[in-house]
């Protein structure tokens, strides 16, 4: 599967002007994430663990 065929989204937080956003696919065994305003730029891959530790860290109120 080519990273064009994937279902990618972005953030609900995301505003409509378009800057500073990412965009998500996730698959079973790979998370892909890409600069919504390059969008054929290769996309970072991680796994889907790695991709929960980033989130649940993000999301910590205390940082």
């Amino acid at each position: 599967m080519s990273t064009s065929e994937l279902d990618w989204f972005k953030s609900s937080y995301s505003g409509g002007g378009g800057d500073n956003c990412v965009e998500v696919a996730v698959q079973p065994e790979t998370v892909f994430i890409r600069d919504s305003k390059d969008t054929q730029r290769q996309p970072l891959s991680v796994s889907p663990t790695a991709w929960s530790a980033f989130i649940a860290h993000a999301a910590d109120p205390r940082l």
